[in-house]
């Protein structure tokens, strides 16, 4: 059983997104790029070519500077950068992602 949302760490939003992608038959793969910091946490692969990045934070913590400019980055792109730090926006997200909206 999780443990009640205040008291999540980053590693339980993690998981739990990662099991709700694949509950949606999508991947959800771990992104490191060393010659390149602040790269969202996530990459989100669903069905029908959908594509989008999560940063994953305990809740109330906000994303570092350099991640901002990694997620200003991709979203000029044109990639959709979630910060997820609450599993009750999981789904919500996931189904944006889709095509639906949040």
């Amino acid at each position: 059983m999780a443990p009640p949302i205040s008291l999540m760490l980053e590693k339980d939003i993690e998981k739990l997104l990662i099991e709700a992608v694949h509950r949606h038959n999508g991947l959800c793969l771990k992104w490191v790029s060393p010659a390149f910091d602040g790269v969202p946490d996530r990459i989100i692969l669903l069905p029908y070519k959908k594509i989008a990045f999560a940063e994953l934070k305990a809740p109330g913590k906000k994303m570092r500077p350099l991640q901002l400019r990694r997620k200003i980055q991709l979203e000029h792109l044109g990639f959709k950068v979630y910060c997820i730090d609450c599993p009750l926006v999981i789904e919500p997200v996931l189904n944006e992602i889709e095509g639906g909206s949040i």
